[in-house]
């Protein structure tokens, strides 16, 4: 790059005019000069360039060299303002057009991001009604977490029931020593806090760094997952720079949150009927020998049944029309479902009844 040409791009690109106007016969650095310096390193500055009469040529080699517009020697103060309002209007409108495109991208980029992740929601809740293998469903549940949000890493503890305490029960891009822990106690330093508030959390910077979970990320966002307004579990994602978690992540989390809450409900109901029908069958063996034992041990078992399932239906009847409930369409088709069979169970016991009497 010649030296007049390096000077002219250095004072070009620390303070770019809006216009410049050169005369094609300048000594030293002529205006076709100026345009071929400007083209070689991708300036983008209108130029309009002043010639004197019978320099045509030079004008038309000028306009293929990238000129805006020119003017001829002499020119009227008149003529030079109108040539510069006419370049300044195309610029102004190339800057419109920029920008529209620029913020049609923007759109267009947020739009997609949203596509993906109300189909990894869809997903999600497809899972919950379709998927038996609970451990599998929560690994789901974490990878769909982490990707909505847009984090690094995340994590699904569950507390049981015996100890009160918290496990890991799933993880994603957690370091293999405390992966290893899955199906274990884990404290993450930071959800035992919502689990006592019971409300979500963002938290990044420096407040984290207080926390255990500070070693993991620079961010973090934690959900409580509850039942019946109690917190039976906890959904973690986390990020590595310090980038704060927006409202959007939050509300997508917690709808994630909702589906394991779900995900939860219907393993204790199914639970709690496969043991009741096993106990069902035990005992109407155990009655074969004797159809008066047999009326007696079915009603005995109609009676064992009846509490848990009516406890059943109205715990999904709270879900359903709670006043603080953020279940979508989909998890409450599932919820409704499950109401749907428990009352066919409850239908049935009715009917052993009025046998047994």
């Amino acid at each position: 790059m010649p030296k007049q040409h390096r000077m002219l791009y250095k004072k070009l690109s620390g303070f770019p005019p809006d216009i410049i106007i050169a005369n094609l016969q300048l000594p030293g650095l002529s205006g076709k000069d100026l345009l071929v310096a400007l083209s070689s390193q991708g300036l983008d500055v209108p130029v309009i360039v002043i010639a004197e009469k019978g320099m045509e040529s030079d004008v038309i080699q000028a306009f293929r060299l990238g000129a805006t517009d020119y003017l001829i020697w002499p020119a009227r103060e008149a003529e030079v303002v109108s040539a510069v309002e006419r370049v300044l209007k195309q610029v102004r409108a190339r800057l419109e057009r920029e920008a529209l495109a620029q913020q049609l991208k923007q759109t267009n980029d947020e739009l997609q991001s949203r596509v993906r992740e109300l189909t990894t929601i869809f997903a999600i809740g497809k899972a919950v009604t379709s998927i038996t293998d609970q451990r599998n469903l929560f690994e789901k549940i974490v990878e769909g977490a982490v990707y909505v949000t847009d984090g690094d890493a995340g994590w699904l503890l569950i507390r049981e029931d015996r100890s009160r305490t918290f496990l890991l029960s799933a993880q994603r891009n957690l370091p293999t020593k405390i992966a290893e822990k899955v199906n274990q106690p884990w404290d993450d330093g930071i959800s035992s806090l919502v689990a006592l508030s019971g409300e979500s959390l963002a938290i990044y910077g420096e407040p984290l760094e207080r926390f255990k979970v500070a070693q993991l990320g620079k961010s973090a966002l934690v959900v409580p997952i509850k039942i019946k307004k109690e917190v039976v579990g906890l959904l973690v994602v986390i990020r590595k720079a310090v980038r704060p978690f927006s409202p959007s992540n939050k509300s997508l989390l917690e709808a994630v949150a909702d589906y394991a809450s779900i995900s939860m409900v219907n393993a204790r109901l199914f639970r709690a009927l496969e043991e009741r029908a096993r106990s069902l069958q035990k005992a109407a063996e155990n009655a074969a020998a004797s159809e008066r034992g047999k009326d007696k041990v079915l009603k005995n078992i109609s009676d064992e049944l009846r509490i848990p399932l009516t406890d059943a239906i109205k715990t999904i009847e709270t879900l359903l029309v709670g006043e603080n409930s953020r279940l979508n369409a989909t998890q409450k088709t599932a919820l409704r479902n499950t109401q749907d069979r428990l009352q066919r169970v409850a239908n049935i016991l009715e009917s052993l009844d009025r046998v047994a009497s």
